[in-house]
Order: C-alpha cells, then sequence, then structure tokens
C-alpha cells in the first residue's frame, strides 16, 4: 500500500477496493455489499458468498474449456499450481481433458 503522494493526504492507502471512508476492506464489508446487490436480483442472497461465486467462474471457465493458465491469471493467482491446489474440483474436466490429450498423443499398445 502506498501512503501520501501528490494530492493525497497522509493517511491516503492506495487500495483497487476500500470503504467509502478510505480503509481497507474487512470481510464483513465485502459480504454486507455482496448481499445488498444480491437483493436486487432474482439470486437468493443468503444462498451465496463471494468465495461461492468466485468458485462458480473458476467452474464455468474450467467447463468452457478456458486453459488452467487463463484461469489462473484471471483469478490473479502468480502460478496455475495455486489454482490447482484451491480449485482442484472445480479443473477436474480441463485435467480429463488433458489426460485424454495425453492419451491420443501417447498411446499405449
Amino acid at each position: 500500500m502506498v501512503t501520501g503522494g501528490p494530492g493525497r493526504h497522509a493517511g491516503y492507502l492506495d487500495l483497487v477496493f476500500a470503504t467509502r471512508h478510505g480503509t481497507p476492506l474487512n470481510a464483513g464489508n465485502v459480504r454486507r455489499a455482496f448481499r445488498t446487490v444480491l437483493k436486487k436480483t432474482d439470486i437468493n442472497p443468503d444462498g451465496w458468498t463471494p468465495r461461492e461465486m468466485r468458485h462458480s467462474f473458476v467452474s464455468l471457465l474450467s467447463d468452457s474449456g478456458m486453459p488452467l493458465e487463463n484461469i489462473s491469471r484471471l483469478v490473479g493467482h502468480g502460478t496455475t499450481i495455486v489454482t490447482e491446489t484451491v480449485y482442484h474440483k472445480q479443473l477436474r474436466p480441463v485435467l480429463l481433458d488433458s489426460a485424454q490429450a495425453m492419451d491420443e498423443l501417447f498411446p499405449t499398445q
């Protein structure tokens, strides 16, 4: 986090997402804002959390055949290892497709 800078007060934090007061978000802030948005839709706010939406995002990308490297970048992971570790259940179709491709490349006699 960067503090200060041109046109910024001394306590300013250079955050992408912040409270309306410019302070870091905590889990409660995020869940409250998330529920407020969901109440404006047909989605049940009691049935979803930001984490579940993120997992669904990964699942949908994986099911559509997006390469693991692209999914990893989209969710902000530095390597695919983190993505594979956290989302191994959601990535099953991608991993199965990869295994099938390898079987086709190197068939057993």
